[in-house]
């Protein structure tokens, strides 16, 4: 069913160019959620299930938590253009923080803090567009795009499109500011409105948002974050477990195809088949990676039990390790609150049964990552 106008309009501008302005959400004509639609979204929500279940078995779910929201933040800066990976994250944090280190690495390490700090807003307060500032201002504070009004909404126009292009030329002219506004407003009225089943709110609104490119910089990466604060806040996922970029990433061109096709076809149903097959895909995904880091966690007890010397010591580095998978001995004895010859000492034993394995061919400084556990989350 394809209606040019069922999703906004676009508008001829004073300036020469044409703008689109999306009418409010939930679509009209309603979503035609044909037998095949239903059977997409009874999948992701099942997957999405076995997901927040699986995530309650692990000893410890805060350290995958951690993982996940580490990677995603990579997978997503990634889609907007960063170079920087999982591993320079941590090493980052294990403080590897040399000249090697890429130059965007700061906008990933942003975006985790934008998004832990939206999961801890969510207890005080609701999904909203003051949320939705703050997490902008986070995400870039003192990084690229620092320049571009953090923590604002746009006062001009923007527009996307190849590097160098003019608005009369963009592959797409967002709302201008103040039908913007009004856009805005809507669309924080339909994150509260619970008439539609979780997941087609979720699609819906990261699309809404994406047409309204409310930011000068940042909007891909914020709309993608909402997804998961929307399933969070709602208490669809008792932690953030669930994250698209890995998707959307492998499908960037479809991705963006979609968007537009509901822009100009009303193509709304499309979109929403797209969403909930990542949903079922990624979810699958990460319950598979969840069971695997608790076989992995008892394999690796077992053989620290075997030939641990200190086993207290060894498990709490075992622990450690599970939480931030590159360390030094330095990172080890501040973490285990040890003495350095005791850190050194365990991460060597650590390093002769195959759990670490060193990264640097130095004498010194030397770093190690835990490989087994890092393999389990795909970067492309």
């Amino acid at each position: 069913m394809a209606d040019s106008i069922r999703a906004g309009r676009y508008i001829s501008q004073p300036q020469g160019y044409k703008a689109f302005v999306p009418n409010p959400l939930p679509p009209e004509p309603p979503l035609a959620l044909d037998a095949a639609l239903l059977r997409l979204l009874s999948q992701a929500d099942c997957a999405l299930g076995r997901l927040d279940g699986a995530g309650a078995i692990l000893p410890n779910p805060d350290f995958f938590v951690s993982m996940y929201v580490r990677q995603e933040a990579v997978l997503s800066s990634q889609i907007e253009g960063t170079q920087s990976t999982l591993e320079d994250v941590l090493a980052y944090e294990a403080g590897d923080q040399g000249a090697e280190s890429p130059r965007d690495l700061a906008e990933v390490v942003n975006y985790v803090k934008a998004m832990n700090h939206g999961l801890e807003r969510l207890t005080e307060l609701p999904l909203s567009l003051r949320l939705i500032r703050e997490i902008h201002g986070r995400l870039l504070e003192g990084v690229r795009g620092g320049d571009r009004t953090p923590g604002e909404f746009r006062r001009s126009q923007n527009w996307i499109g190849p590097a160098g292009c003019t608005l009369k030329d963009a592959a797409y002219v967002p709302p201008p500011v103040h039908e913007m506004l009004q856009a805005l407003d809507n669309l924080e009225k339909f994150l509260h409105d619970e008439s539609l089943p979780i997941l087609v709110q979720c699609a819906l609104a990261h699309a809404q948002f994406e047409t309204i490119h409310p930011f000068l910089d940042g909007n891909g990466r914020v709309g993608r974050l909402l997804i998961t604060f929307l399933l969070c806040w709602r208490g669809v996922l008792r932690r953030p477990l669930l994250y698209l970029s890995l998707y959307l990433k492998a499908h960037r061109a479809e991705y963006y195809d979609r968007l537009q096709a509901v822009r100009v076809d009303g193509d709304w149903e499309g979109w929403l088949r797209f969403f909930l097959a990542g949903v079922a895909e990624v979810a699958d995904g990460a319950t598979r990676t969840a069971r695997a880091i608790l076989d992995l966690r008892e394999e690796h007890r077992q053989l620290v039990v075997a030939k641990a010397r200190k086993a207290s010591s060894a498990h709490a580095l075992l622990d450690m390790l599970f939480r931030n998978p590159i360390v030094t001995p330095h990172t080890v004895q501040r973490g285990l609150g040890c003495a350095f010859d005791t850190a050194n000492r365990l991460v060597s034993d650590f390093a002769e049964w195959g759990l670490l394995r060193e990264t640097t061919g130095k004498q010194r400084n030397r770093r190690f990552r835990y490989q087994p556990y890092l393999a389990l989350f795909p970067s492309a």
